[in-house]
């Protein structure tokens, strides 16, 4: 297995261009030292900052647009440490891990949980006979037509866009993140029992420092806004109408990676701290390539480039969608089941 969790078998089955991505996958040293001094000293330089104001009592409505800017930051490193989970932000996988866990603690997620979660995505991402590892829970039209009001009621609240961008998030990252998964391996357990401890750790600090108030006042709305920036960044990037979905025997990898991965068209200045992450279908075609590569593999590869973009416009438009039809092969709206006949 590859780090997408592909088989030899099943990445022969790719087309002949696919071989000429693996270039991109080779790390470049001061790239990412460039990216961790570029992002790293700006985030703590904001802290500082923060601190300072609210302690010198500057009104809160003043200090929030840095907490929002400091939040974009904040993404950028949950992106770094994405590329850790796949062993791509490094050529050594102790740097890897050692900075994964780091940008873990930042951003309240275990790295080696989230990393073998995350590998299941990529092994099962648009199979719908494998859904529930590190994906956002979709059900088909036939699912939901048979499922009893009370599964139906769970479902559109869970879909609904206040709770899927808005109370979700912070509930995943600040509560859900702190216990292990039920079918967690010994070293996914250690990673949340160390995360939790660097975060035990860290209050303790501001408590005896700062102050909890402060710190608080500044990490959660922070935390808030980059945790729902997050969510829609992943909800996009597979949550769209022509996305592809498949059972067992006829999904197809290649398909999965191609077609229900989107090119996500951010403008320049979000592009940058969101890592790239926009470039999804080249990342699901190639896992290790890592973020600041992605643009220049896109560009580079005709086949990449054909691919139509998503709009930031064009996006606003998958919130509406919330069941797979099989029929259609696309993603419809609980609406549209108003204007078909059952069966």
């Amino acid at each position: 297995m590859d780090a997408t969790g592909a088989s030899a078998t099943t990445a022969s089955r790719w087309p002949a261009w696919y071989r000429t991505t693996a270039q991109y996958q080779q790390p470049d040293l001061r790239k990412a030292i460039w990216q961790l001094v570029n992002t790293f000293l700006p985030y703590t330089a904001l802290w500082v900052l923060l601190v300072w104001l609210l302690q010198n009592q500057v009104p809160y409505l003043l200090v929030f647009p840095l907490v929002v800017l400091a939040s974009g930051f904040l993404v950028r490193i949950f992106i770094f440490f994405h590329d850790c989970g796949h062993g791509s932000f490094f050529a050594s996988q102790r740097a890897n891990k050692v900075l994964g866990y780091l940008c873990g603690f930042l951003t309240l997620t275990p790295y080696e949980q989230w990393r073998h979660s995350h590998a299941l995505h990529h092994a099962s991402v648009g199979d719908l006979d494998r859904r529930g590892d590190g994906d956002v829970w979709t059900m088909t039209v036939e699912e939901y037509r048979n499922a009893s009001p009370l599964k139906r009621f769970i479902y559109r609240f869970f879909r609904h866009p206040l709770v899927t961008f808005g109370i979700g998030p912070i509930l995943i990252f600040v509560v859900s993140e702190r216990f292990p998964d039920k079918n967690a391996r010994q070293k996914d357990k250690l990673s949340v029992h160390i995360t939790n401890g660097a975060i035990a750790a860290a209050l303790l600090a501001a408590y005896l420092t700062i102050g909890l108030r402060t710190l608080l006042v500044i990490f959660l709305p922070m935390m808030a806004i980059a945790a729902s920036a997050g969510v829609w960044l992943f909800y996009v990037q597979h949550q769209f109408e022509d996305t592809y979905w498949a059972h067992g025997k006829a999904w197809e990898m290649s398909r999965a990676a191609l077609e229900g991965s989107s090119y996500y068209q951010l403008p320049k200045v979000l592009q940058w701290f969101s890592g790239n992450i926009g470039f999804h279908h080249v990342h699901h075609v190639r896992a290790r390539i890592p973020n600041y590569h992605l643009q220049r593999c896109h560009e580079q590869t005709p086949e990449l480039r054909s691919r139509t973009p998503l709009t930031i416009r064009e996006s606003l438009k998958c919130m509406s969608l919330d069941l797979w039809d099989e029929e259609q092969k696309r993603l419809v709206s609980f609406r549209s089941l108003r204007d078909r006949p059952a069966g």
